[in-house]
């Protein structure tokens, strides 16, 4: 009974030590990447969340600017043209009908998210995140399909509804590989940018 006994301590603690080494690796990993990748303000735009027990966070999509991307069909895209009838090269406007959908790989450019659309010959479409364009919006306002969830302290004040005019930005770590990391939220009105604290 006795060594039965300090058996199973001995493995509750190497459990326990292999646990803790993986949440801290997995924690340094993200300090490096917040520390080395770039970071960017988006805005984001607020959604209900699924999930049957939300908690205490905010669910968002945030915005990228897509128009580098070609859309799957060039039907899709409608470009605005000059007085003397040549078309302008940008932005462009989604023509089409329901949201249009493509896997896309997020980088930081002209201090912007931006979405560059995986060619079927640039490797897996799983390799990007997946982008909406919505019907008559611009392609600088493309989407993240997936929202961002950002959570708040429990007795946090939330800022949804936003007021008319008000906007709600978002400072992500763009990392190399999955979507990008929430940071903070700040509230812009009227010119005004105040960044939001969830004490």
């Amino acid at each position: 009974m006795k060594l039965g006994s300090l058996k199973l301590s001995g493995v509750s603690v190497v459990l326990l030590v292999v646990q803790l080494s993986l949440i801290s690796s997995i924690g340094a990993k993200y300090l490096y990447q917040r520390a080395k990748c770039p970071r960017v303000w988006t805005r984001v735009i607020a959604v209900d969340p699924e999930a049957p027990i939300r908690g205490r966070y905010l669910s968002l999509r945030l915005t990228v600017n897509g128009c580098e991307s070609t859309l799957p069909s060039a039907k899709q895209a409608v470009f605005q043209r000059n007085i003397d009838g040549t078309t302008k090269p940008l932005p462009y406007f989604i023509a089409a009908q329901i949201a249009v959908q493509f896997p896309a790989r997020l980088t930081v450019k002209n201090g912007k998210l931006t979405a560059i659309r995986i060619q079927p010959t640039d490797g897996p479409p799983t390799d990007g995140e997946l982008i909406s364009a919505m019907p008559e919006e611009s392609c600088e306002a493309m989407r993240l399909a997936n929202p961002a969830n950002f959570y708040i302290a429990e007795h946090a004040t939330s800022p949804l509804p936003l007021k008319a005019g008000s906007e709600l930005w978002m400072e992500v770590t763009v990392t190399p590989k999955g979507p990008p990391r929430p940071i903070q939220l700040a509230l812009k009105q009227d010119n005004a940018w105040k960044p939001l604290a969830f004490q």
